[in-house]
């Protein structure tokens, strides 16, 4: 299959960073788009810090938070010399693999590729699965790629 634009969420993880290493050599065997995105939990921002007490502050430190993130995918990608993008994504206690799937359609994607840790058992339950959530519910194929030994 060839596919226009393939959409892969990155973190400082090794699956993730697997993940969009198969998604260059996807994109080039396809001359597809990759976009990178990175998803910022803005639960996990003290809010009642003064230093986030304006709306300006919180974008800060938001985009702090992901931009070191994307910057090195941005040159994983460039460096592999396919066309892409970067984006931010901002989730306030969303559940990650809706905000991915919705990001999904809204940027046209026919595939999305994505890192995971291979967890199972009570690890898997007590974590949960953003990989299994997307699976079920995204209307396009899912590629997964398996790191078990990340640190």
């Amino acid at each position: 299959m060839i596919y226009r634009k393939i959409m892969v969420p990155v973190d400082d993880s090794k699956a993730s960073l697997r993940a969009l290493t198969e998604a260059c050599g996807l994109a080039r065997a396809s001359d597809a788009e990759v976009l990178a995105v990175h998803v910022v939990d803005l639960a996990q921002f003290n809010w009642g810090a003064a230093e986030f007490a304006n709306h300006e502050a919180l974008r800060m430190a938001v985009e702090d938070a992901g931009g070191r993130v994307l910057d090195h995918a941005s040159q994983m990608l460039a460096q592999s010399g396919v066309r892409h993008e970067t984006k931010i994504l901002e989730s306030g206690g969303d559940k990650i693999a809706d905000l991915l799937v919705d990001e999904l359609h809204d940027a046209h994607c026919d595939l999305i590729v994505m890192g995971t840790h291979g967890f199972s058992g009570l690890m898997h339950l007590l974590m949960g699965s953003v990989a299994e959530g997307v699976l079920r519910k995204a209307d396009v194929p899912v590629l997964l790629v398996r790191h078990q030994d990340d640190d």
